[in-house]
This record gives C-alpha cells, structure tokens and sequence, in this order.
C-alpha cells in the first residue's frame, strides 16, 4: 500500500513488466527529470456491464495485478463530494496550531493510534519528512493477556483533536466508504485469476485491521533530504490512495529505476501487498514504491487507506489456476513474513516508530531491535 513506512527494499529490481510512459502526456504534475510511470487505469465499474465488458475488465485487471502490482483505479463510485468533505477535513487537521495536534501525539497510545511530527517516523532506518495523523477501526483497548500474542496492542481507540470535532465522522466515514470499494476490488480479483472470489473472507470477518494515514509533506527536509517516504512494500492485501495534485509518488521499475506516479483527477492509486504476493506464491505483485518530498516550501496531502485482515488471521496459499506456474514470491531475509498477520504489522510499527515502541512496548523493541 503506498506510504505505510514498513521497510522492506528487497534487493535488485521487482519483477514486474512496468515501464515509462512513453507519448503519453503526464496527468498532473511530476518530480523534474524523473520519467512518469505508464500505470494500468482499470474501470472497476465495468464489472456490471454485461459479459463481455467484464471479461475484458478481469483480463485487464489481471494484467495490472500480475504485471505491475499498481493501477489507477477509475468507476468506484466515491464521489467528487465525498472526496472533498474528507480532503477539507484533512487540511483542516494540519492547519490546526501544533499544540492541537500534539494533543494528541501517537506517543500517547500503546496502540500507536494519533499524530506523528515530522520527521519522527522511520523507513529503512531513515526519518521520514512529512507528518501524519494514523487512525484505525474504533475499538477498546485490548491489553494482550498472559500467553495472548503482543500484536493485540494494535487495537485500541483513536485519538481525535478537540478542536476539529468533524475529523472523527470523516475519517472513519472514509474507512467504511473504502473498505466497501476494496472488498468488492478484491473479489473481482480472486475472480480475474480464476480462484474463489470469497476465498479470504473468512480472514476479513469481524475485526479487519483497517488503516487510514492522513498526511502531509511540508517540502523538502532543511538539511536536503528528499525522503517523503523511503522505499518499501505494504504489507497487507490491498492500498488504496488518494493524492492530491501535486506529485512524489514513485514505484520501482524493472531496471530498478523509480518512475513517477502522476495523480490522476478521480482515481485512486491502488498497488497490491506482500500477503497477496506470498499468498500466489508471485503470480500477483508488490512492488517497490516511495515517495519524494515537494521541492522548496510545497506541500503534499495524501490519504493511503490500507485494507488488511484480522491480526490473527493465517493467510492460506490461494488456490487459481495459474497456481502450478508462478515465478516465486520475492524473499527478504531482512524483513521475514510470519504466519501470523500481526506479527508482521507489530514489527512494522515496531520499526517505524521506535519512540512509541520505546515508551509502552520497551521488552518487544528490544526484541525487534534483535
């Protein structure tokens, strides 16, 4: 998913058959010099017009994901008014004075719920130079018991700013708005390639581990540095973004070049994560991505919506008929994937956190520092 800072950067070049675009006009604005990747636009609306037209989008579909593993999302039905009731709320947040939104600093929650200044977050062990706000499903705390697995401590309540009362029905509106779009995107592509359209419902039944990053990158970092987000991989099923105009999304190419990501005006950003990858043992992709901060004083809001399963979900291998010939899911011995879903989102938020993780978790930082 793009811009969850869980570090992976597997080495050399992903497996995937992107390239720049080549006579194509790029669709907003682009990092000077950087060639503008040539992403797939697939209309998932085309689902419901008849036959025909939903054979092509499944081949297309299936194309995208196997290929790429990132695509313009177009015919999802959010509306442009939905889409502007939630971006007014999010500049509204990081126009609050910051004592607002340390008011309500992640490093208040055991459940890494809240805000995150600039720079305070790590990918790759590098800081990453934009500031956020993390919201997951609204739950009470649950303090794993004796015996229970640590990744229990990844539920628990919001934090919400007093000062902006509207945030909280926009935010978690969105979270049900796209966990209905990414739900349907995800049956359509069990179906495109042939396996079980319901296969992994069972794992998203009543508690997925749904996630939304507000964000914004205020510019370049005062010492130069340009990591917006360092480069990495999602970790879940799918990510769905949305960007706003000005552009920093990059994802990896075959050579191992990062290609920009232009916005494109109604669409999301959809790019798959490793556990669909592992799952078809490489038939579907994901691939390498970041993001590069605005030059000089710009900024640059983003709104990543992560649709993952239960923490304590087993992802089973999927069954499809491509399944006898794939080309291996890419391996990092750097950043190993467990069973268990929650072990892998703990030890993200372990890494990418350490100040939270050092104030109410200190035995599994030690632990992940290992």
């Amino acid at each position: 998913m793009p811009e969850q800072s869980h570090p992976s950067a597997p080495a050399g070049p992903p497996k995937t058959a992107l390239s720049p675009a080549a006579n194509r006009p790029a669709a907003g604005p682009s990092v000077a010099g950087t060639p503008v990747a040539d992403l797939p636009v697939v209309d998932l609306s085309a689902a419901d017009r008849g036959p025909r037209e939903r054979a092509r989008f499944h081949d297309e579909l299936q194309r995208a994901a196997h290929e790429v593993g990132f695509f313009h999302l177009v015919g999802h039905g959010v509306g442009a008014a939905e889409t502007a009731a939630l971006t007014d709320a999010v500049r509204a947040f990081f126009a609050l004075p910051e004592a607002d939104r340390l008011a309500v600093s992640n490093l208040r929650s055991p459940h890494f719920r809240g805000y995150t200044r600039i720079g305070d977050e790590r990918t790759g062990g590098s800081r990453d130079w934009r500031d956020q706000l993390d919201v997951g499903a609204e739950r009470p705390a649950r303090v794993p018991g004796p015996g229970e697995p640590p990744y229990w401590w990844l539920e628990g309540p919001n934090q919400w700013p007093a000062a902006l009362p509207e945030l909280r029905a926009a935010a978690l509106g969105w979270i049900d708005r796209l966990s209905a779009v990414a739900s349907r995107l995800l049956h359509e592509l069990l179906a495109a390639i042939g396996a079980p359209p319901d296969f992994y419902d069972p794992v998203f039944a009543e508690r997925p581990h749904l996630h939304l990053k507000l964000v914004r990158y205020p510019g370049r970092a005062p010492d130069g540095a340009d990591q917006g987000v360092g480069a990495h991989k999602d970790y879940g099923f799918l990510t769905l973004l949305l960007q706003d105009e000005v552009g920093g999304l990059q994802v990896q190419g075959p050579d191992g070049a990062f290609l920009d990501v232009p916005p494109l005006p109604g669409a999301f950003v959809v790019n798959l994560g490793e556990l669909l990858e592992v799952a078809t043992d490489g038939w579907l992709r994901a691939t390498n991505h970041r993001v590069v901060s605005p030059p000089g004083g710009r900024e640059r809001f983003s709104v990543p919506f992560f649709y993952n399963p239960r923490l304590d979900a087993r992802i089973e291998p999927l069954p499809f008929p491509h399944a006898g010939r794939t080309p291996g899911a890419t391996r990092d011995p750097a950043n190993p994937l467990f069973a268990e879903y929650g072990l892998n989102e703990l030890k993200g938020w372990l890494r990418a956190h350490p100040q939270v993780a050092e104030r109410h978790h200190p035995g599994l930082a030690a632990a992940s520092r290992g």
